[in-house]
């Protein structure tokens, strides 16, 4: 566990920027650690999606939320696709 003293108001604007992105501020330091550790340097800067790419998180999303079948297997998933075109 890690504990670090960071200015409140700072600490808030991080969590919201990081929300943004996904992220909480535990994932964040998460990531930057497990990064300096890899690459024995200061990981690159992230960043938030620009706009075009919310919108195509978005409907990836939206597409993910709209499949409702599941496969635990690849035969399956084969299986289920013969029955549908009525091979």
């Amino acid at each position: 566990m890690v504990h670090v003293r960071v200015d409140e108001n700072v600490k808030a604007q991080a969590a919201e920027t990081l929300a943004s992105m996904g992220l909480t501020v535990s994932d964040a330091i998460r990531v930057f650690l497990t990064r300096v550790v890899a690459d024995k340097e200061l990981p690159f800067a992230l960043k938030a999606p620009n706009a075009t790419s919310r919108v195509a998180i978005a409907e990836a999303d939206e597409i993910i939320k709209s499949r409702r079948a599941r496969f635990a297997t690849a035969d399956s998933l084969l299986n289920d696709l013969e029955e549908a075109s009525g091979k």
